[in-house]
């Protein structure tokens, strides 16, 4: 099979206030007509940065240094500007990772196609094109959408309506940068098998970025792990699962959940990336690898081939292969202890509607059933895991739990007693005994405060601790507890990364001593890796401190490593509820069935 586009040598920098940044180093990439090739690894590996370089669409601060991307005979470094745009779109086309900030708020999803048409073939028949590439990618009424701004879609309406944009004018190759990251399983699915079917009607070459090794082992035919700025492994997918040869690539599967681990803890890799701000004459994994020896730090490996077409970047390969992955097919589930615990909340009949209102009198014409007759009951020391699609209720159901949002009707049961419609100040002390950490904790964490005044805001609220110098006291314990040092109290949420950010956010909720925590998408955004660390915490706490978690999520692999039972929600109700292993193991709901079929499993 052909190459269709070819990175040499493909090094990027970014001007910091630290210095350069060597966010890609050295990178060589193949990609073959027809072909997925997917490029993995943690956030700040490089992977974008690479998608970027190649379409020279790079942030202000950022310079290609050397290299060579080679399309059809034609160096595109070497092109002025003007060249470029003309191969942008109409060779080589882009799926951007936030459909929401990529398109163009103030012009219809129409127009945004039409653009593209129009710049690469001409006015003639644009908007009959348009209309059928809305149609091709599966947006419903697409006369309709045509004349729609992007606000009124869904997010994997806009995520089509972006890859409509992108095939506009048949591109030889298309850069997809994770391009399922916040959809939802069923959503992720529809995108993925679309893009599938799209290449294999138009024999188009794919690169897809991603962290997702279960999208990787259903997409791609060809992966690269990179790892710093560099490339570390190279192999057909399936010799890539089967026996992953760079330590870095063994440890993202040892970190991802799975029933066979629910006994025990996830792996995760030890300590940071390291700085990008200088050369590196030694291997750059060496720090966090288990495997470490004396010469991975004063020499740095080289691409080796261990496996006729199988490269990895590491000393241990001179010795051979690395042997294949083990895999445990077996289905126990860990015994789990059969006396009853207490229920520390009961939720009968929970109704939250948000009133429709229109016109210039804002006169309510209807109801939006955000949540519409939910009950379950959580004990103590338990996690009951909330899924389903985005826009099914699971936030608005977690958010009026707390009171944050005033239910219609229906009742809430905290350790007995009703706390529907308790006053501001009733409720205020019962907020220490639940907590809540959020999706996004750089949105949620004040970033005008130090660590220690965000954990301490909270203590003073509540009461907790007789005076800031005892609060003080426990704050290096409470680090301690999330697995952060003691120096990050006099630091801010932005010098941290996310994983970090996340486990300040679970700090902040457990400064209060609390029973209950409704965890809102808590590692929905993280790599592997970190995820693995979140999850060790959170299972960590609750053993230690009897903590009961509403787990909310669209990742059923997390809900089967971490969860006790699941509550599946669709329109505002709850459709099925069970034990872990009766839900995933034996759905009886249609609409179960159809989530777990969604979920790109790992071989």
């Amino acid at each position: 099979m052909s190459a269709i586009l070819q990175v040499e040598n493909l090094r990027t920098v970014l001007d910091t206030p630290r210095g350069q940044l060597r966010a890609v180093d050295g990178v060589d990439i193949e990609l073959r007509k027809g072909e997925c090739f997917a490029l993995v690894g943690e956030s700040g590996c490089g992977k974008s940065m690479t998608a970027l370089s190649i379409m020279r669409l790079l942030p202000e601060a950022g310079r290609i240094v050397s290299g060579r991307v080679g399309l059809g005979g034609h160096d595109l470094l070497a092109l002025p500007e003007a060249a470029m745009r003309a191969v942008r779109g109409r060779r080589v086309a882009m799926i951007f990772q936030e459909p929401a900030t990529a398109l163009n708020p103030v012009l219809t999803v129409g127009r945004q196609i039409e653009e593209v048409i129009e710049r690469h073939v001409g006015k003639a028949g644009m908007r009959q094109k348009a209309l059928d590439l809305l149609r091709a990618v599966g947006i419903p009424e697409p006369e309709q959408r045509y004349h729609q701004y992007p606000f009124q879609l869904s997010g994997g309406q806009k995520q089509r309506v972006m890859i409509a944009g992108a095939l506009a004018v048949d591109p030889e190759v298309l850069v997809a940068d994770e391009p399922t990251t916040a959809l939802d399983v069923t959503i992720q699915a529809q995108i993925l098998e679309l893009l599938k079917q799209l290449q294999a009607e138009r024999g188009m070459a794919l690169l897809l970025i991603t962290h997702d090794l279960g999208i990787v082992a259903n997409m791609a035919h060809r992966v690269a792990v990179m790892y710093a700025g560099e490339i570390v492994e190279v192999a057909d997918r399936d010799a890539f699962f089967r026996a992953p040869q760079h330590p870095y690539s063994q440890k993202l599967f040892a970190a991802l959940p799975s029933p066979q681990r629910r006994a025990g803890e996830l792996a995760v890799i030890r300590g940071q990336v390291p700085p990008l701000t200088s050369t590196f004459d030694y291997c750059r994994f060496a720090d966090r690898c288990d495997f470490v020896f004396d010469r991975c730090r004063v020499e740095a490996p080289r691409l080796l081939e261990p496996v006729p077409g199988h490269l990895a970047r590491c000393h241990l390969r001179e010795a051979g292969p690395a042997a294949p992955r083990q895999i445990d097919v077996s289905r126990k589930q860990p015994v789990v202890a059969a006396e009853e615990r207490r229920v520390l909340l009961e939720v009968q009949d929970l109704k939250v509607h948000f009133p429709v209102r229109r016109g210039i009198l804002r006169r309510t014409v209807g109801q939006v059933r955000a949540v519409d007759g939910v009950s379950f009951a959580l004990r103590e020391g338990r996690t009951l895991a909330l899924v389903g699609e985005s826009g099914c209720g699971k936030t608005t159901t977690g958010k009026a739990l707390l009171q944050l949002i005033a239910p219609t009707s229906g009742s809430v049961r905290y350790e007995g007693q009703e706390i529907v419609g308790l006053s501001r100040s009733a409720m205020r002390s019962r907020r220490a005994a639940m907590q809540i950490v959020f999706q996004d904790p750089y949105a949620s964490l004040n970033p005008r405060l130090r660590v220690a005044e965000i954990l301490l805001e909270g203590m003073r609220a509540l009461q907790v601790g007789k005076d800031d110098k005892e609060r003080s006291a426990l704050l290096t314990d409470l680090l301690e507890q999330v697995g952060l040092p003691a120096e990050a109290m006099g630091r801010y949420p932005h010098e941290f990364s996310g994983g970090q950010r996340q486990r300040i956010a679970i700090a902040r909720a457990l400064a209060v001593n609390p029973k209950l925590i409704v965890c809102d998408e808590p590692t929905s955004a993280l790599d592997v890796s970190v995820q693995a660390q979140i999850l060790n915490l959170l299972r960590s706490l609750q053993q230690r401190l009897g903590i009961a978690y509403l787990f909310i999520t669209h990742n059923i692999a997390v809900v089967d490593y971490l969860a006790h039972e699941v509550a599946v929600m669709r329109e505002g109700k709850i459709v099925e509820h069970g034990t872990v292993d009766a839900v995933l193991r034996g759905p009886r709901h249609a609409y179960t069935k159809e989530l777990l079929a969604a979920v790109p499993a790992v071989a």
